[in-house]
């Protein structure tokens, strides 16, 4: 089975004619909660709320937007891929995600990353001094799971006896994600028993990462299922395969849009065997763009599964709000669903 998600990313809206950039924002605000609503209503398995700051997105505090979707929801898992942990102190982070998991009820999916260079640059962080901070705050929240009362002498933080509250979550062990680029991070990320997530690289980049994952799992004696492994896809959906390639040729240049500036990316060609060695960034692929017909992209999502082992696939169905948007939303849910929840993934 393949679990179906909603990547939230909240592109930021222009003012059309006539309307002022706050009702466009109120709007897009607006518009974007009733898709969220609809997506329970679908058939769903949740939303996970993407984070970035100054520039193209309505989504600086995902978890402002699980509280508000929490209460008016009953089944959908609810997460952030991810958290920018070096934008927070870490006691806070967990006591805040603390709270969240007790307002969704326990429907709490608990996502992290390491934030993006530009965004990180805006403020003065360097993508190394970034990298400290997360290693050491991810040392520290996950202590905090464990127990609550934290003691901790690192090189940013030193905590004596710090109790954290509330200090329980409504579930017993809430599911840890990170973003992931490279096979490092996803070693890493094995170490600290959290699921892995990640996007823009080809079938055969994603399974580089996702077996590094796994040997690291094995090497530990951990279990490495594909419910511990998710792709993130564009997603373009039509009855008309043509306006859904035409779609998904414009989210391409979105993309390129938001990932301009970031040192990370690599320019490399599309070949299956061109990919990046560790450490050495990452590369936008033609295999992030799924489009075409429902019976198309039920096809593409089931293959790239299959050949990369992933359980889970977040699919971002388009990044700004509308009235269409729903329909493509109806559309998944229908027709791409049904098959995804019937895919054997070994």
């Amino acid at each position: 089975m393949i679990k179906p998600w909603i990547f939230e990313f909240m592109q930021a809206p222009a003012p059309g004619e006539g309307t002022s950039l706050p009702d466009a924002v109120s709007a897009a605000f607006n518009e974007s909660y009733a898709f969220w609503l609809e997506a329970e209503r679908l058939g769903f398995e949740g939303i996970f709320f993407s984070e970035h700051h100054f520039g193209l997105s309505l989504s600086p505090s995902p978890n402002l937007l699980i509280s508000a979707i929490a209460r008016q929801t009953n089944r959908l898992r609810l997460g952030t891929m991810g958290n920018v942990v070096p934008f927070y102190e870490p006691w806070r982070l967990f006591e805040e995600l603390a709270m969240l998991d007790h307002l969704t009820g326990g429907r709490l999916e608990i996502g992290f990353a390491a934030g993006v260079p530009q965004e990180l640059a805006r403020i003065g962080l360097s993508v190394e001094v970034a990298r400290e901070r997360f290693n050491e705050a991810l040392d520290i929240i996950d202590a905090a799971l464990v127990n609550p009362v934290v003691n901790h002498s690192g090189k940013y933080w030193k905590l004596e006896n710090l109790t954290l509250m509330p200090g329980v979550f409504r579930q017993p062990s809430p599911p840890k994600w990170t973003t992931v680029v490279s096979t490092g991070s996803a070693q890493k990320s094995a170490q600290r028993r959290s699921k892995i997530c990640t996007g823009f690289e080809s079938v055969a980049r994603v399974s580089e990462i996702f077996d590094a994952y796994r040997n690291e799992c094995a090497r530990l004696g951990l279990p490495a299922s594909p419910d511990q492994l998710a792709i993130r896809r564009n997603i373009s959906i039509s009855r008309d395969a043509a306006a859904a390639r035409a779609e998904s040729e414009a989210a391409k240049a979105i993309t390129r849009k938001v990932v301009a500036g970031d040192p990370r990316v690599v320019e490399r060609s599309s070949l299956l065997l061109d990919v990046p060695k560790a450490g050495a960034g990452f590369s936008l692929h033609d295999d992030d763009y799924i489009a075409g017909t429902p019976s198309q992209v039920a096809e593409q999502i089931i293959e790239q599964c299959r050949r990369t082992g992933a359980g889970h696939l977040l699919a971002m169905l388009g990044r700004a709000a509308s009235p269409q948007r729903r329909e493509l939303l109806t559309l998944f849910s229908e027709e791409v669903i049904p098959q995804m929840r019937r895919a054997q993934i070994a």
